[in-house]
């Protein structure tokens, strides 16, 4: 299978329960809830992706084995850590990750020393092998992925309430407020949320506070 990948690049995690941890971050293209032009926007299950996905970037490229594509993500790692403890992680993200992560690409990033975090809509299901789960649930789609390290729901989204996923098998779970020109009225809303229930715990967008990629 050959992969196409929009970027990959080193940074620290800005979201969730790995908040401040280095990792390589590798965004595929493509995703399966809009086709990432903004003329079909208004017309996608998910309205909101704030992520650039579409084709192929400079930082990225298209690999034609699993090898070479764990092999440009080790290459963008900058921090040190033996390999075989596993203290680098990638996250794969997009756009829809799990639409070309496979188990034989999870085995080439594993043989190169890294973690693996996924960062996924739960519309498909999780290949075995990954090391770190997180579902962003979107309003209108199929969940089918229910399991997993955190759930971290965009908030408010009509049709996607809280109270819809608690009963799911997750360890964390993350309200983020949704960004955009309501940024500071969602940021109030998912607070009071967390205070009343406080099973859910909130995430904020670090990297974009701070600064960084």
């Amino acid at each position: 299978m050959a992969y196409s990948v929009k970027e990959i690049f080193y940074t620290l995690q800005g979201e969730g329960a790995n908040a401040g941890r280095a990792a390589v971050f590798c965004r595929f293209s493509g995703c399966n809830l809009w086709s990432g032009r903004e003329d079909d926007r208004s017309r996608a299950v998910c309205k909101f992706c704030d992520s650039d996905f579409g084709g192929v970037g400079p930082d990225g490229g298209r690999f034609k084995s699993p090898e070479s594509l764990a092999a440009q993500i080790a290459r963008a790692w900058r921090g040190g850590g033996a390999n075989n403890e596993r203290q680098k992680l990638v996250v794969c993200t997009g756009g829809e990750p799990l639409l070309q992560l496979d188990q034989a690409l999870i085995s080439g990033i594993h043989n190169v020393g890294f973690s693996i975090a996924v960062e996924t809509n739960g519309t498909k299901h999780a290949p075995p092998g990954i090391d770190w789960i997180c579902v962003s649930p979107k309003a209108g789609a199929n969940l089918v992925q229910k399991s997993g390290d955190e759930i971290k729901l965009v908030f408010p989204q009509p049709g996607a309430m809280p109270a819809d996923f608690e009963q799911l098998d997750f360890t964390h779970f993350f309200l983020q407020p949704m960004d955009g020109p309501e940024i500071s009225e969602n940021t109030r809303a998912a607070i009071e949320h967390c205070m009343l229930y406080p099973r859910w715990r909130l995430s904020l967008q670090t990297h974009k506070q701070v600064g960084i990629r």
